[in-house]
C-alpha cells in the first residue's frame, strides 16, 4: 500500500486554514520544500514530516491513519470557489479539498503590474491555460510571450516558468495542472 504523503499533507494544511509559507515558517523550513513534497516531488525523512506535522499540530500515526474524504461535489457557484492566492493574485480554486483528484482548476485574476516572482517557477506535472481577459506575459525556459483574449498555452512544468499582467488592466485566466500544485 502507498500513502500518497502530498495531497495527504495539502489536505491538513487547507483544512487548518494555512498557506504553504506560514506553515514553513512555523516549522522553520522553506515554502518550496512544503510545495515539493505536497507535489510529491520530495520525499521527506521520517524526522522532516514529523516536524512538519507539528506545525499543524497532528501526529504521525493520526497522519497516516486518517483517511479524507474524497470530494464528491461536482458542480460549484462562482461563491463556493476557494481562493487560495494573496495580494495581486487571485487564484480562485474549482473545490476546496483536492485529496485524491489529480487535476486542479483554477480561475486566476493578475491585477496590473503583479506577477509570481522574480525566481521561476519549478514542478512536477503540466499546466496549462486560455487568457479571458487582459494581457499575460508568460515565461517558459527562455521563450517568453505576451498573450491576449483567447490566447493559450501549454507545458511540462518542470521548465521553469512566471506569469506577469502587463498593461493597465486585469487579466483574467482560466488554468488548469496535473497534478494540483498549490
Amino acid at each position: 500500500m502507498t500513502v500518497d504523503i502530498g495531497n495527504r499533507l495539502r489536505y491538513l494544511r487547507i483544512r487548518n486554514n494555512l498557506s504553504q509559507r506560514q506553515l514553513a515558517k512555523r516549522v522553520g523550513v522553506t515554502n518550496s520544500t512544503i510545495s515539493l513534497i505536497e507535489s510529491n516531488a520530495s520525499n521527506p525523512s521520517v524526522g522532516a514530516l514529523k516536524r512538519i506535522l507539528d506545525g499543524i499540530p497532528i501526529g504521525l500515526a493520526e497522519f497516516f491513519a486518517f483517511e479524507p474524504d474524497k470530494p464528491n461535489k461536482a458542480f460549484y457557484r462562482a461563491d463556493e470557489l476557494t481562493e487560495i492566492g494573496k495580494g495581486g493574485l487571485s487564484y480562485r480554486q474549482i473545490g476546496d479539498n483536492l485529496f485524491g483528484r489529480s487535476l486542479q482548476m483554477l480561475k486566476e485574476c493578475y491585477q496590473p503590474g503583479a506577477d509570481t516572482g522574480k525566481v521561476l517557477l519549478t514542478h512536477e506535472g503540466e499546466e496549462g491555460g486560455i487568457v479571458l481577459s487582459g494581457r499575460l506575459e508568460v515565461t517558459v525556459d527562455n521563450e517568453r510571450q505576451i498573450l491576449g483574449p483567447g490566447d493559450a498555452y501549454y507545458f511540462e512544468s518542470r521548465r521553469p516558468h512566471r506569469f506577469r499582467c502587463v498593461g493597465p488592466v486585469p487579466c483574467e485566466v482560466i488554468s488548469a495542472c496535473t497534478p494540483p500544485s498549490f
